[in-house]
């Protein structure tokens, strides 16, 4: 039956500017509707200034570098997807993107795919190597195997060209942990849409490990965000969308994009009982010093 409501598949309204411009840490522009003009256009409209493209699989890695080369405002990073790494071990014609041609698979074509992010890390405007992970909701016990080895690749990666590590944790937080701990996590680790509880984000904070808030913190049956939200140190905290995934309340459901990270900022504002203006202010400089670039 068709939805009664015209409003459900619009971009949600410009929200109110921020006063303190801020970045959205993580965000697929790739996967969003318009031009990446229009999209930085927008969100500098509201105060956000910058956002860090992240890469999923070797086509939106590539494509991330070449927009983060060809604009001030956009940083990458790159890397396989935890999910991807099953589909190219496995030849699964499937990838991330949805556009990949069924290979010979196996573990020799996974370590090409590595060796292009290597390549791709090694550039001076990709910031960091992500998201990679682990993903226990997506990928069953037949791909825990790929997914570990890629993760500690992206990991060796990163710390060997001196970049910010991007984790995508999902349903997977105690081996997430313990492969960083195995393996030694680079300087900077972010935890891209942090999705543990108040004990966990008291664990990331002794090791030093930054959260990254994203719009599901404003939804109803998320408190456990806004536990770990209202403990995490505040030198520690980052925003961003995910968009196109992730909206924030009211516009859940509805598409995403980096313009409506004030809807977020607000709302963590709320439950860490600060002004807006104190919070922006700290938002923008933990993501200038997560990934290692001058604050405007």
């Amino acid at each position: 039956m068709p939805s009664n409501d015209p409003g459900k598949n619009a971009a949600p309204p410009l929200p109110d500017p921020l006063r303190i411009p801020v970045a959205d840490s993580h965000t697929h522009l790739d996967m969003q509707s318009g031009t990446v003009e229009e999209a930085l256009a927008k969100a500098a409209s509201v105060g956000v200034t910058t956002v860090v493209q992240v890469g999923c699989d070797l086509k939106g890695s590539r494509w991330a570098a070449e927009t983060a080369a060809a604009y001030d405002a956009v940083h990458a990073t790159v890397a396989l997807h935890p999910n991807e790494a099953p589909r190219i071990v496995h030849g699964d014609p499937d990838g991330w993107s949805r556009q990949g041609a069924r290979g010979p698979g196996g573990d020799a074509a996974l370590d090409e795919a590595l060796a292009e992010i290597d390549r791709l890390a090694a550039l001076p405007h990709v910031k960091g190597v992500g998201e990679t992970g682990l993903d226990h909701f997506r990928t069953g016990p037949e791909g825990k195997e790929a997914q570990e080895r890629s993760f500690r690749a992206h990991i060796e990666i990163a710390k060997r060209h001196g970049k910010t590590l991007v984790i995508h944790d999902r349903d997977a937080h105690a081996d997430v942990l313990r492969v960083l701990k195995e393996e030694g996590a680079p300087e900077r680790t972010v935890f891209h849409c942090y999705s543990g509880d108040a004990e966990m984000a008291e664990i990331c904070a002794g090791a030093g490990y930054y959260m990254s808030f994203a719009g599901n913190v404003t939804f109803k049956n998320a408190q456990n965000l806004r536990d770990a939200l209202a403990v995490a140190p505040p030198e520690l905290v980052l925003v961003e969308t995910d968009a196109p995934f992730l909206t924030p309340v009211p516009y859940r459901g509805r598409p995403n994009a980096p313009y409506l990270v004030p809807v977020t900022v607000r709302a963590m504002a709320a439950v860490r009982g600060v002004d807006e203006d104190t919070l922006a202010a700290a938002l923008g400089a933990n993501t200038a010093r997560a990934f290692g670039y001058p604050q405007a």
